[in-house]
């Protein structure tokens, strides 16, 4: 079917850009997150297309004094891809890789939005990461991170609060490939494997850098996947991080981060020491991440939206909660000049992992 996609020169195959010339679980996200650089006001924003599947879904989530607010949507994709709006959330690209707009608009919340992110840095190109389960793909992803500045307002029952780029910063990616979406498996693999999956993604702003730094571990702690590097204001040459030597401190019988220290050593051979310090966990469930019954991809209907909540001062730890976003304090030390930061350590631990002393799907250490 031709859509509007056709008039672009993004063709990578003889057929229309609404025919997917890969497998079932081929998605194609965007993902923002926005925090006050001395607050804990967080929010964050999803929308996915899932053009095998013909749906598109998105999710809106916000926490202030405590509460974490989740507006889900889902619709029907019908095959045309740049209406990028799911019921009452829509991402619009204003100048690719570079401006972008996010709108929350009525719902069933008390919560509206209208937001701008700008760039602050150039977007960098993760490596891609490629996972098995036995012989069958389970994910095969390309990602690009950009760290940016917010703009616009956001209404909470009635009072606006205004959002910018002085107080708020973040970052936002946007991933495509395969990776596990919609109804599971009709038949699993044989014979059964426990899952293992550690995940750590950590970008930061600093006053005139930023970082990013995330690695994917495999049972015995070694990166099976990685990624590390900062960004200069001032236009100094900017460095990747080529290795690193972690410390993890997880909160009692949790798999949640008290702390983490790194000692990252540049291609250049300059070391820089990290301490980060979590200081608020957000529910990436309410984002449709491991949602049961709101989870990506999943059918909900021809447009279907729900709004619930989460008190951030209960931690439950059942499997839906494993996943979260911690908004971090961040000190780094580099040849004894200090500087603080603020950003996010995204964690998801399953499965064995030796140096926290995982063993099974869910032990907590």
């Amino acid at each position: 079917m031709i859509t509007k996609a056709d008039d672009y020169p993004i063709h990578q195959l003889p057929h229309p850009v609404s025919e997917v010339g890969t497998e079932r679980n081929f998605y194609d996200r965007y993902f923002f997150n926005g925090y006050s650089k001395s607050e804990d006001f967080y929010f964050a924003a999803v929308l996915c297309l899932y053009p095998n599947l013909n749906i598109m879904d998105a999710a809106f989530t916000l926490v202030k004094e405590g509460k974490q607010h989740n507006i889900r949507a889902s619709r029907v994709l019908g095959l045309e891809r740049l209406d990028t709006q799911v019921g009452p959330i829509e991402v619009e690209v204003l100048e690719p890789l570079n401006k972008l707009a996010v709108r929350l608009k009525e719902n069933d919340s008390d919560i509206t939005a209208d937001l701008v992110f700008k760039k602050r840095f150039e977007p960098m190109q993760e490596p891609n990461m490629t996972l098995f389960n036995g012989p069958r793909k389970i994910m095969d992803t390309c990602r690009l991170t950009q760290h940016g500045l917010w703009s616009g307002v956001i209404k909470i029952s009635g009072e606006e609060f205004k959002i910018t780029p002085e107080i708020f910063a973040g970052t936002r990616d946007r991933s495509w490939g395969v990776r596990p979406v919609g109804s599971g498996d009709s038949q699993p693999m044989v014979p059964f494997e426990m899952p293992q999956f550690f995940w750590l993604w950590a970008p930061t702003h600093f006053e005139n850098f930023s970082t990013h730094i995330y690695f994917v571990d495999n049972e015995e702690g070694e990166h099976v996947n990685s990624y590390a590097k900062i960004q200069f204001s001032d236009g100094k040459e900017q460095s990747n991080f080529i290795s690193h030597n972690k410390k993890l401190s997880y909160v009692p019988k949790t798999r949640r981060l008290k702390e983490l220290q790194l000692i990252s050593e540049t291609s250049n051979g300059e070391q820089y020491n990290f301490t980060i310090i979590p200081r608020l966990n957000i529910f990436m469930c309410g984002l449709g991440y491991m949602h049961p019954d709101w989870g990506h991809g999943q059918y909900k209907g021809e447009l279907e939206t729900f709004y619930d909540s989460y008190d951030l001062k209960e931690d439950p730890q059942d499997p839906p909660f494993l996943h979260v976003q911690s908004l971090c304090d961040v000190h780094l030390d580099f040849k004894g000049d200090k500087a603080n930061g603020r950003g996010v350590l995204e964690q998801l631990f399953l499965g064995a992992h030796k140096p926290s002393g995982f063993k099974d799907l869910f032990d907590k250490p």
